[in-house]
């Protein structure tokens, strides 16, 4: 993002209460200096951004970043004497474990397998995996309180004029463009609910460890059949076959982050607000 270029930034602006509350800063996560900057002074630290691609040599230009610009972020919290961090990972740091009981529900004990996702040349999740176990290995050294947060498939209302990530990708599913997703999902969940999410986190002290944060644990083939059901006119082909067999589902697994008080938002509310989100932006 440039801050310069207004287009870049007027989306977050006209915000309720920007202008009073909110101060934006240019900076580098690969340059320390530059991080530490607008981190002075905080007690608490939301650490979002991470690259997204790289269509040439992902281990410097998608993971190394990761996981150099998360310990940036950790070691000038450090420094900055910032109560706690707040650092978002994926439910792809979470599945698909090869290890994990077949027949178990997963929880936030297990760990995605990274030489699973190198194999299939899959490197956003390898990128987050790395990055957070290096915030972990960062935390337990020197003494920072960090909690994670594993988000699935995040869709809901779109604030910026572009679209990136999870909804190019529910896009995509729209426009009945194959999507090899059955490595990656296993849930969505409202960006609201996610934003609701972190700042628990952020408040409670008793929250410790990983949260996984979506509102069930589902089958890929079980939200593009209920784009299907809703929205018949966009003539998605179903997916009658289990591309996931390695996946059980479950109503609850976001069980840490629900009896801290968040309440979810359900799949057919998530997909039916992000379809009206992007048709008052002309996406579709």
């Amino acid at each position: 993002m440039d801050l310069k270029n207004e287009n870049e930034t007027q989306h977050l602006m006209a915000m309720d209460g920007a202008a009073d509350r909110l101060k934006l800063f240019q900076m580098d996560l690969l340059d320390p200096s530059s991080v530490l900057v607008p981190i002075k002074g905080t007690l608490g630290v939301f650490h979002l951004a991470s690259p997204l691609t790289a269509e040439k040599d992902p281990q410097d230009l998608l993971v190394k970043p990761a996981v150099e610009g998360t310990l940036n972020v950790l070691r000038a919290a450090k420094e900055c004497g910032v109560k706690r961090v707040v650092l978002t990972s994926s439910s792809s740091a979470i599945a698909p474990n090869p290890h994990w009981p077949i027949d178990a529900v997963l929880t936030e004990e297990s760990w995605a397998d990274v030489d699973t996702f190198k194999k299939h040349n899959v490197w956003y999740p390898v990128s987050k995996i790395l990055a957070e176990k290096a915030a972990w290995n960062f935390s337990e050294k020197e003494g920072l309180d960090v909690v994670t947060i594993c988000p699935g498939l995040v869709l809901g209302p779109v604030l910026p004029p572009k679209v990136y990530g999870s909804v190019q990708l529910f896009i995509y599913i729209l426009k009945g463009i194959q999507v090899p997703m059955e490595s990656l999902y296993i849930g969505c969940v409202d960006v609201r609910d996610v934003a609701k999410a972190m700042i628990l986190l952020h408040e409670n002290p008793s929250a410790k460890g990983r949260h996984l944060c979506e509102e069930a644990i589902t089958k890929f083939s079980d939200l593009v059949n209920k784009i299907c059901d809703l929205y018949p006119e966009y003539q998605i082909k179903r997916i009658e076959e289990d591309g996931q067999p390695w996946l059980v589902r479950a109503e609850n697994p976001s069980k840490k982050l629900m009896d801290l008080g968040l309440e979810f938002s359900p799949m057919e509310n998530i997909i039916k607000d992000t379809i009206d989100s992007l048709k008052r932006k002309g996406c579709i």
